[in-house]
């Protein structure tokens, strides 16, 4: 099975390991000195954590299946505590979508998002002027 890699400079290994766990309810495969890592099935990804002195990330994120996933995404993060900025019938990247944000410790953006629709050229934002959402914030 292929994977999505990312690998993220946290500023806190505690901190970044104990949000990581909440938000993919899943124990690290791995930790060690200045690193840990979470190997999932699904959605299909490793994601890699390396303490440092910055970090830095435009954003990320989880396509789900339906809006319903969303929704449930929306609940579970907001039991755990974590602040959720929620988003329905967005125009972002050129497509309708609703989604969820939330950040981690270091301010890393992760969304989990359902796309909805394709948006018409002429209704989009142009490419310059950035997304009409929260992911070019």
């Amino acid at each position: 099975m292929n994977k999505t890699h990312i690998s993220l400079d946290v500023k806190n290994l505690d901190a970044a390991v104990a949000f990581y766990r909440n938000f993919l309810q899943a124990e690290p495969a791995k930790v060690r000195s200045g690193y840990a890592n979470f190997e999932l099935d699904n959605p299909p990804l490793k994601l890699a954590l390396n303490e440092a002195k910055k970090s830095s990330v435009s954003h990320l994120g989880v396509q789900v299946a339906d809006r319903e996933a969303v929704f449930e995404s929306i609940e579970r993060l907001q039991a755990a505590g974590l602040e959720t900025l929620v988003e329905t019938d967005t125009d972002c990247c050129h497509a309708v979508q609703d989604k969820v944000w939330i950040a981690d410790p270091d301010g890393h953006r992760w969304e989990v998002f359902v796309v909805k629709g394709d948006v018409p050229q002429a209704e989009s934002v142009p490419e310059e002027a950035g997304c009409g959402c929260s992911c070019g914030a």
